[in-house]
């Protein structure tokens, strides 16, 4: 194969990286080169790329299972008029169990009752899984063998992340009854009363009804999270909050 001026591989590259329906890793960009650009060259392109589109409506991001071209967040308000589809909402008690596994990761179900208080039901456990957020990654050594839950790289690509480091810590967050940042617009308007005492005092934690799911958008399934360690964790620990940060732009 013939050797590219910097130029002609530069755009290569951005046609690539604009045609592509899914981000793109550093390996699929070599591969357009066959291998006779390195990782450190593709690198170099792409910071180039992302400096001449920077100020535009659209923006080069490097998220957890590779790069993409998307839309930036203050423009999204505005192309979301052109599809008036709604995105699939999520009861308060989902996006909460799935804050609990994203700062808790990995957990069973047993941990997220301790934390919440109430039992887990399947349904939602399955709302998740079905979404590509959530998935089982293990099983703790303990009676029962119970799943060990944890976050996946289209969870983070769906919130416009590289890495759970890029979360906001526990001690940024402004209290326990917020959601993940950027999920705010996925939460149901729901009016849901509070669950009656049980009759016997000692029937033990109560199950919490969850409202039914809209039609879901079709998910993507990513590789899952490579962690295998088994948490300990404070249940006085707050586990999730509320951000101002705007929702993740979509793919171009």
């Amino acid at each position: 194969m013939e050797v590219l001026n910097p130029q002609d591989a530069q755009r290569i590259l951005e046609a690539a990286l604009l045609c592509a329906d899914q981000p793109m890793t550093v390996r699929d960009m070599r591969a357009l080169f066959e291998d006779t650009l390195s990782a450190d060259g593709v690198r170099a392109l792409l910071a180039d790329i992302s400096a001449q589109w920077s100020g535009r409506g659209v923006e080069l991001r490097e998220l957890a299972s590779g790069w993409r071209f998307q839309t930036c967040a203050d423009v999204q308000a505005y192309l979301d008029r052109l599809n008036p589809e709604k995105p699939p909402k999520y009861s308060r008690a989902t996006l909460e169990t799935l804050a609990i596994i994203a700062y808790k990761q990995p957990v069973t179900r047993g941990d997220i009752e301790d934390i919440r208080g109430v039992t887990v039901s399947s349904q939602m456990v399955k709302q998740l899984e079905d979404r590509g957020w959530i998935e089982v990654i293990g099983h703790r050594d303990a009676p029962g063998r119970p799943g060990l839950f944890a976050t996946t790289r289209q969870f983070l690509d769906d919130l416009g992340l590289d890495s759970l480091s890029q979360l906001p810590a526990l001690d940024d967050l402004p209290g326990a009854q917020g959601l993940l940042p950027g999920l705010e617009d996925l939460m149901a308007d729901e009016q849901v009363a509070p669950p009656s005492p049980p009759d016997d005092p000692g029937q033990g934690n109560l199950i919490e009804s969850e409202p039914e799911l809209l039609p879901d958008s079709e998910p993507h399934l990513p590789p899952a999270v490579d962690t295998t360690t088994a948490p300990t964790h404070d249940d006085d620990e707050p586990v999730f909050g509320s951000s101002d940060n705007t929702p993740p732009a979509h793919d171009l």
